[in-house]
């Protein structure tokens, strides 16, 4: 054999040993446990297991032919609302009925290392790779025939930078880049959106989790913005998360930022239930530690409440691989989340179910989710729209139900993925698809408009003002197990 054969078959021989560890190294782990036992409001806890290098089990993206669609539950009917846009993903409905949508997309990650290849790579096969169209685009149906005929570009770069959050109130469009928040000078009606904008909020910018959510208080005078973190777990040091990893609280009237809540990963859309007045998001835990665990969440969120990133896990779980130093005192205060979605689904889009939905009676209560979809999990999880329901105390009941499926095909792959949810002024459902490039429209045909919400009222203690015999008996009670927990 010649010296340049030689050389040729090791090179051929280095290369094949090469692709069959990385097959090794990558493959997903095969999940043992259903998203149904990993969800509710006491999912399965699966032991973790450590992954020095993340296992990709993305679905890749093939769109939707002409006459295909997702699949809707029973008694709901879905279309398309809009088509043909350029990676949908938040939307906003304003009160005249038009929807304004960001069409975004992450700012160049600059990671460098394996971990950074990985993560580009995986993007690229997501749908997720192109460079943000950094859009803002209204639709707008104008015949009430449940398809937006008019569309306008209301602004395209100019000052935007993968936006994300929209909010809206007093007069102003409030928009969220995954650096700062602007507000503008906007009345519903306008198909164009001009001027200069006034920045009142920076926020730290990119990260592994550069979408930003906004939501407006009811009273208008407060601002939320959630803020994923930079890291999977910290790795990059505490002080890159400051303000991450968080809600902030924003006055509108004085501009004073504030932390309203801590230790949530990668918090996404936020929304009030309008029954009990809180504040609910959904959550996208850690990765790496198995396909089955821990489970993404949705949660109230009251002042103050942390939830334990990147040190613990659903209240009580600690995760070993952070290397910081765990704050004093912190597992006193950790809160555990109200509902579990299922290990690595990605929740990123959560409506409550209000006034004039058309759902139909089986979704009357509760909330509406969008699940991204996994990307380190085999079978795949997510790519779904589910319905939690609420009680009539304004708690989550049982396991989540299907409302909109038929994303993933049997070889793999994925039509689309679900982003985001809003109820169209009509009261139908619309659901971003972000790599199809889709708004799609669920509705119950014939449903009646569902009825105001009923505000939960309940009986206050009376305060003590004097002191007589035993300072304690007055507030001693008894407690008993919650007895929904097995």
């Amino acid at each position: 054999m010649t010296m340049s054969r030689k050389i040729l078959f090791g090179v051929v021989a280095a290369v094949v040993l090469l692709a069959v560890a990385a097959w090794f190294l990558l493959r997903p782990t095969e999940a043992k446990h259903t998203p149904d036992e990993l969800s509710g409001k006491w999912p399965t806890m699966v032991e973790a297991k450590t992954e020095t290098i993340p296992a990709f089990a993305i679905a890749k993206p093939i769109g939707w032919a002409a006459n295909e669609a997702p699949t809707a539950a029973a008694g709901l009917q879905v279309t398309r609302f809009a088509q043909g846009l350029d990676h949908p993903r938040t939307m906003l409905v304003l009160p005249n009925g038009d929807v304004i949508v960001a069409e975004t997309n992450s700012p160049p990650r600059s990671g460098g290392g394996i971990t950074g290849f990985f993560e580009r790579l995986l993007m690229k096969r997501a749908g997720a790779g192109a460079p943000s169209p950094d859009a803002l685009v209204l639709l707008r149906d104008s015949d009430g025939d449940g398809r937006a005929d008019q569309r306008s570009v209301l602004r395209q770069g100019n000052g935007l930078s993968s936006p994300s959050g929209l909010a809206w109130a007093n007069g102003k469009l409030y928009v969220a880049n995954h650096d700062a928040v602007l507000a503008f000078d906007f009345q519903p009606g306008q198909t164009t959106l001009t001027g200069t904008p006034r920045k009142i909020a920076d926020l730290a910018p990119a990260g592994r989790h550069w979408m930003r959510g906004l939501v407006v208080s009811p009273d208008g005078k407060l601002l939320y913005i959630s803020v994923g973190s930079s890291s999977n777990i910290g790795e990059n040091g505490m002080d890159a998360e400051h303000r991450r990893a968080a809600i902030l609280e924003l006055d509108l009237t004085t501009g004073r930022l504030r932390e309203y809540a801590s230790g949530l990963r990668n918090p996404n859309a936020m929304a009030w239930n309008q029954s009990t007045g809180e504040l609910w998001t959904v959550v996208n835990e850690r990765d790496q530690l198995g396909p089955d665990t821990p489970p993404d969440y949705l949660t109230n969120v009251p002042i103050g409440a942390q939830y334990g990133w990147p040190w613990f896990y659903w209240k009580t779980y600690e995760d070993k691989r952070v290397s910081a130093p765990i704050p004093d005192y912190i597992e006193e205060y950790i809160r555990k989340p109200e509902y579990g979605l299922g290990a690595h689904t990605a929740p990123l889009g959560v409506a409550f179910v209000a006034e004039g939905a058309r759902l139909g009676g089986g979704f009357a209560s509760g909330a509406v989710i969008a699940r991204h979809g996994s990307w380190n999990r085999k079978p795949a999880a997510g790519y779904d729209v589910v319905f939690v329901p609420f009680d009539g105390n304004g708690n989550p009941l049982a396991k989540p139900l299907p409302l909109l499926g038929g994303f993933l095909t049997r070889d793999g792959k994925t039509h689309g993925r679900p982003t985001w949810v809003a109820f169209a002024k009509d009261g139908a459902l619309l659901v971003t698809d972000d790599t199809a490039g889709i708004v799609w429209r669920v509705i119950a045909p014939g449903a009646a408009p569902a009825p105001a919400v009923k505000p939960v009222v309940t009986k206050h203690l009376e305060p003590v003002k004097e002191l007589k015999g035993d300072p304690g008996a007055g507030t001693q009670a008894s407690f008993r197990d919650d007895p929904a927990k097995p």
